[in-house]
């Protein structure tokens, strides 16, 4: 077991400010400076190419739930036979359990293969996937494309997760994980006007509205994965195989500024004892708890958000459709602001409380008001909340570990508990229980109740291993002066 390190000052529990971490020991104050420009102009650059893709790719989980819900207030239950038993929530439960699968494998061989080909290849066929699911006819077939489906999603999520985190310094995650939630949440409640409008073209062409909601957008979902192949970025250490992206010298000043951050730009070299010695730190498994828990909130409202709104709330299947889109383009304002705040004072525990308590106080309004609009307005606070701590989450992870083979695991981990939340999540909202959805409502409240007792034992942890770190005592994540982010 070998100690990385990185340079000193590189702290960034709130003590330490990270402008201490980008200077060189060597660098006069006037070259530091020219430094700083170029590493921001780089970094800028790197938004630019990186984010916008990955924020589009991640949008592919929430684009199938929307199609999904959107569909299902439509004649797809009944001409599928879905309409029997549980057969509509199994349909979900198969698309996590077979993405839940395949998720380590497919988060190594991101790291193995090269993002280039690894999401260029996924996202055609998931878009074909869907394209084709537009001609099925039996709910046996559904099945079949679920689970098709969901081994061609399994590493979009970790995969993102871990390239993102290879690109950035700490104090800069959060809001890059913000920007994907905003291209996600975007593209799905975009899908909700689509598929509204879509769900018109019934009887054209001899399909049903939903056979044009899942045609379309799989096509799309073709395109973009032929574009993926030149449009999105490798890892830092491998840039120059980027198509037309940074030059060798530029490549070198982001490499060495995370190199600067928490020294593992370089991954050491595959072994399975390499991978697997990772799962025996406890921390991994804090982490996996949380997105089991914020996941059970966002499967509920992503797949039965227009369900609810039908039947709980007595508005039309085209209605439904209609209104379950503004609270996803909400979502984008408090994300950003949680982000950014929590970049700029280096919080992370306090953000996902405040997310946690907006999230519980919107169930509260779902579940227990009367008026119709009151329980509406809940839908966004709730919705706001989770997509918010989604990238809170994401960077609170994504700070507290290093290695590039551990954030490999870490990711795959928390992306398969999340899916694992998503197969509780998907049995919770009860048709049975409409208009209140009162299991939905309670478990909703108690998984962020928990959420916020596992960041406060995480926070007690990481104060007392920075405190002995500080003390020389303690060397944390096997990285000279590295300090757990809180």
């Amino acid at each position: 077991m070998s100690v990385r390190s990185f340079g000193t000052g590189n702290g960034f529990d709130g003590t330490t400010s990270p402008k201490v971490a980008l200077t060189a020991e060597d660098e006069s104050p006037e070259e530091a400076k020219v430094r700083l420009r170029e590493e921001k102009r780089i970094r800028l650059k790197v938004d630019f190419r990186l984010c916008t893709i990955a924020g589009i790719l991640c949008s592919l989980n929430l684009l199938d739930s929307g199609i999904i819900s959107s569909a299902a207030v439509t004649s797809m239950l009944h001409d599928l036979g879905l309409d029997h038993g549980n057969r509509y929530s199994v349909s979900i439960l198969i698309f996590t359990v077979a993405s839940v699968c395949f998720q380590l494998p497919a988060t190594l061989a991101v790291r193995l293969l090269g993002p280039r080909f690894f999401f260029a290849l996924t996202t055609f066929c998931f878009g074909l996937i869907t394209l084709c699911t537009a001609f099925i006819h039996t709910w046996k077939q559904m099945i079949l494309m679920r689970v098709l489906l969901g081994i061609s999603m399994s590493g979009i999520y970790p995969g993102l997760a871990l390239l993102i985190s290879s690109w950035y310094r700490r104090e800069e995650l959060q809001l890059r994980f913000a920007f994907l939630q905003v291209g996600e949440v975007i593209v799905l409640a975009t899908g909700g006007i689509v598929n509204y409008g879509l769900n018109h073209l019934s009887g054209h062409g001899g399909l049903k509205g939903w056979q044009w909601m899942y045609l379309v957008q799989g096509l799309i979902a073709c395109v973009l994965g032929i574009l993926t192949y030149w449009w999105i970025v490798d890892f830092p250490e491998r840039s120059d195989q980027s198509f037309l992206f940074l030059s060798q010298e530029e490549a070198r000043v982001a490499t060495s500024r995370i190199q600067r951050d928490r020294g593992d730009v370089v991954p050491a070299p595959f072994s399975w004892s390499e991978i697997l010695r990772h799962f025996l730190d406890p921390k991994i498994y804090g982490f996996a708890v949380s997105f089991f828990l914020l996941n059970l909130v966002s499967t509920s409202l992503s797949y039965f958000l227009p369900i609810i709104l039908q039947s709980g709330m007595g508005f039309s299947s085209n209605k439904a459709i209609l209104l379950s889109a503004p609270p996803y383009y909400y979502a984008a304002i408090p994300v950003i602001i949680s982000s950014r705040v929590g970049d700029k004072y280096r919080l992370r525990g306090p953000v996902i409380t405040f997310n946690s308590l907006c999230l519980i106080a919107g169930f509260v309004m779902l579940g227990f008001a009367d008026q119709v609009t009151v329980r509406y307005v809940g839908t966004y606070l709730a919705t706001g909340a989770y997509v918010s701590n989604w990238a809170a989450l994401n960077s609170y992870q994504a700070s507290n570990i290093t290695g590039q083979w551990k954030r490999a695991v870490t990711a795959a981990a928390i992306t398969a508990c999340n899916g694992l939340g998503g197969v509780a999540g998907s049995f919770i909202v009860r048709q049975q229980e409409a208009p209140r959805y009162l299991t939905a409502i309670w478990v909703s409240i108690g998984s962020h109740i928990l959420i916020i007792g596992i960041v406060a034992a995480f926070s007690i942890f990481f104060y007392i291993a920075n405190s002995r770190q500080k003390q020389g005592r303690k060397i944390i994540e096997e990285t000279e002066g590295f300090r757990y982010t809180y």
